[in-house]
């Protein structure tokens, strides 16, 4: 199935990052790549986005093949799935992850 919209991509993106370890590496590559991100604009050094983009796919990836066992979907659907992997995030913060305890 190739998916059209990000709506209908979102849920299969949360099944595919069911086990709390998986999640919680893409949060860290996430936090990671946001460090980078501002160091690169301090510094003006291109370098530090690179680190970010392997700071945050090496954390996601490690989740997926360790403990997912599985492919990432960014495989398939790289757009989808970055904007999946931040949205994930977002809704992590807020305490609004389908199946997770609001506060």
């Amino acid at each position: 199935m190739r998916y059209q919209r990000f709506k209908d991509f979102y849920p299969y993106y949360l099944s595919e990052h069911r086990h709390p370890t998986c999640r919680n590496l893409h949060y860290l590559g996430s936090c990671l790549s946001l460090v980078m991100l501002f160091l690169a604009l301090f510094t003006g050094s291109a370098w530090f986005l690179l680190a970010g983009l392997l700071c945050g796919y090496g954390c996601a990836w490690v989740g997926h093949f360790v403990f997912e066992k599985n492919r990432p979907a960014t495989f398939k659907y790289p757009i989808y799935s970055f904007c999946g992997d931040w949205l994930m995030f977002w809704q992590h913060l807020k305490g609004l992850l389908p199946g997770r305890r609001q506060h």
